[in-house]
């Protein structure tokens, strides 16, 4: 689809803060190490980032992270980023998975939260939780702005995109995925993706980043035409650089 080799050219993000992404080493399937890190921010940096949000994954089974867990790595990675002389700044916080597991932790006010209280959760992949509503009530209840993580790609709104409209009006922000815009997750998150643009449901752009094939997708989808019309339709609209820490 993208021609990975061909020289780089500087072209830049609209926006400079990053909320989705998997650069903390140790503790999901994104970077495997510290350098891997440095390797992820310093092209992250390139596109014109320099505030960045880190949001391993908290999943039943596979990434049973909670605040100690994430924490503790999180510490490693702030004592190599001093000694690194990269000038771009960083919070931590999660990607929860909308499972036992996680739900668990909110249940116990164990939360790792965005700046400004914000909560990224991830619903279930083969179809939406029957309580889907009352969990985002109940974040709001704990004085919570839940993100809805990269709902385009859930391919049970494909045909039930109005389910969009009632969910964001419920009070649940969307963090839409850069790379869905390029066809990387298929053609129904491609297509939600561009409903959810036309329709003014996107508050939030992610690069969901895990390693540097997705850095290349993301960096070569920045100069085309689609990227320019898809700026042109979320600049000034959409509230990444609303976080400042």
């Amino acid at each position: 689809m993208f021609n990975f080799f061909r020289k780089k050219t500087n072209a830049k993000l609209f926006y400079s803060t990053d909320v989705h992404c998997h650069i903390l080493p140790g503790v999901d399937h994104g970077a495997k190490d510290l350098n891997n890190a440095i390797e992820l921010i310093k092209a992250q940096m390139d596109m014109g980032i320099n505030q960045i949000i880190l949001t391993p994954h908290i999943t039943k089974s596979t990434f049973e992270n909670n605040p100690d867990t994430i924490k503790a790595a999180y510490e490693v990675f702030c004592k190599a980023m001093e000694t690194s002389g990269l000038d771009v700044k960083f919070a931590v916080s999660a990607e929860y998975r909308l499972d036992e597991f996680s739900l668990a932790q909110f249940g116990k006010d164990i939360f790792i939260p965005m700046p400004d209280e914000h909560i990224l959760i991830e619903n279930a992949y083969q179809q939406e939780r029957l309580d889907l509503d009352d969990i985002i009530f109940d974040l709001q209840l704990k004085n919570f702005t839940p993100i809805m993580a990269h709902p385009e790609r859930f391919p049970y709104y494909t045909d039930r995109k109005e389910r969009f409209k009632q969910l964001h009006n419920a009070g649940a922000l969307f963090q839409v995925n850069l790379m869905s815009f390029t066809g990387y997750f298929g053609r129904r998150a491609l297509s939600n993706a561009e409903w959810l643009l036309n329709n003014d449901l996107i508050d939030f752009l992610g690069s969901d980043i895990h390693n540097m094939e997705h850095v290349e997708i993301i960096r070569d989808f920045i100069k085309t035409k689609d990227y320019r019309r898809i700026a042109k339709k979320l600049e000034g609209r959409i509230l990444n650089d609303k976080f400042n820490f």
